[in-house]
């Protein structure tokens, strides 16, 4: 049974918030919607300027957001993602990285190209982010709070998934690491490992044994809701979670 939908508490009271990879059906919007409602000024992003400009004004009716486009694997973009939400808001409080790509594809099948893509937006786009959110963090004289989107496959093996399990399993060391390199800072980073967060693009680009399979091995017999994911980010960028930095949390009855 899916429990009901959060009220907001104010736990992102006038906080700005940026969120990559948020014009989809999945987490990114999700937590977009969750930050908006715990009182956060959002700026969303992503590389599809389109689909983003209508996530923006759906999300408009919840309070201040502010669109952005960017693609995670260009630096000078990623720039300009800082810089357009400290244009717009004057500061920047949370970062939250869910770009992220997948794919299926056996090892004996993929090219380099194909590890190379997942891995730069995966790993290396979350990476890219996380530096120029940091030095601005630091500009501002310090605190903030990261959140990145891992998964459990970074944990455990799946068939056809190397590429992406290698560049999850990255993220949760490149999580664990920079948060010792933040900490100086009054900074915490923390991660997200969820398993499987159904939405509509999932549900279409992934078979029914599959999915029925990925329930299976989950304690709740079912997927989660996106939005059950994003509640988890939004306390670990909330002051809830103060003495807490380095961790990757298991949305999921999987961890190791």
């Amino acid at each position: 049974m899916i429990p009901a939908y959060p009220h907001g508490r104010h736990l992102l009271e006038d906080k700005v918030v940026v969120v990559s990879a948020a014009a989809g059906t999945g987490i990114g919007s999700a937590v977009a919607k969750r930050c908006l409602e715990e009182g956060a000024s959002v700026v969303i992003s992503d590389w599809h300027e389109r689909r983003l400009a209508e996530k923006a004004a759906e999300l408009a009716e919840l309070g201040k957001v502010h669109a952005i486009t960017c693609d995670v694997t260009d630096e000078s973009q990623v720039q300009g993602l800082v810089a357009g939400a400290v244009r717009q808001f004057g500061r920047i409080d949370v970062m939250i990285n869910n770009a992220g790509l997948g794919g299926t594809r056996s090892v004996l099948e993929m090219t380099d190209e194909e590890w190379s893509r997942v891995l730069d937006i995966t790993l290396t786009g979350t990476f890219r982010c996380t530096r120029a959110v940091l030095r601005q963090f630091v500009a501002q004289g310090g605190g903030g709070a990261i959140v990145n989107n891992a998964s459990v496959i970074g944990w455990r093996a799946q068939a056809g998934q190397a590429h992406y399990a290698a560049a999850k399993a990255g993220v949760m060391a490149l999580t664990r690491c920079s948060a010792l390199d933040a900490a100086e800072h009054g900074v915490r980073i923390n991660a997200v490992a969820p398993s499987l967060a159904m939405h509509p693009f999932l549900a279409k680009v992934t078979s029914d044994e599959l999915l029925r399979e990925l329930e299976g091995r989950e304690a709740f017999g079912r997927a989660a809701e996106p939005w059950e994911v994003a509640n988890v980010m939004v306390f670990l960028a909330s002051d809830y979670a103060s003495y807490l930095t380095g961790e990757v949390v298991s949305v999921s009855s999987q961890h190791p």
